[in-house]
């Protein structure tokens, strides 16, 4: 199998701070890390890291999408900082918004830091992609994977992306069981 016929993900950090060089991308990695526990198909994977710019944003993942990416995890650019614009870039790109992605999300979250209440996290498809909003905090993107990859390749089925299976071993994916 050529790894142009792999399914692909695509990883975008939005910082500033990172995408000027000033500070090591740890977030990215972190998500591409969890990823490769939890997906038992092999993927490829690319990360991209563009400064928290609607329109930089907007761009990285639509060039997702028409590459063929059944996923695209985000991280950071979420909070309610002025320079936080994932979710307004979030509205300009997808077709439609997933906001049960971010709610429960924040309900884990909150159980860790009080301060998730103040996350406006959510996911949403472009084409058949399915784009979720992930914190920046490393530690974070595995609390909320864990929380919301079960629905993830069932997901990118319902939008007609790449079959994705989960590691059993390590998370339990719902799919509906056919007749």
């Amino acid at each position: 199998m050529t790894t142009d016929k792999l399914p692909k993900i695509g990883i975008l950090t939005v910082s500033d701070r990172a995408s000027r060089g000033e500070y090591e991308d740890r977030s990215g990695p972190a998500i591409e890390q969890v990823l490769r526990e939890f997906i038992s198909t092999p993927c490829t994977y690319e990360i991209r890291v563009v400064p928290d710019e609607i329109p930089l944003i907007v761009e990285a993942i639509r060039g997702f999408a028409r590459e063929g990416a059944g996923l695209i995890c985000t991280t950071g650019s979420t909070g309610p900082s002025p320079r936080d614009v994932m979710p307004e870039a979030m509205e300009r790109v997808c077709d439609k918004m997933l906001p049960g992605f971010g709610e429960l999300m924040r309900k884990v979250s909150l159980e860790e830091v009080p301060t998730a209440i103040l996350s406006r996290q959510t996911a949403g498809v472009v084409d058949e992609s399915l784009v979720v909003n992930l914190p920046g905090k490393p530690a974070s993107v595995r609390v909320c994977l864990n929380a919301v990859f079960p629905a993830v390749p069932y997901c990118i089925d319902l939008i007609g992306g790449p079959w994705i299976d989960g590691n059993d071993d390590v998370v339990q994916v719902f799919r509906p069981k056919k007749k």
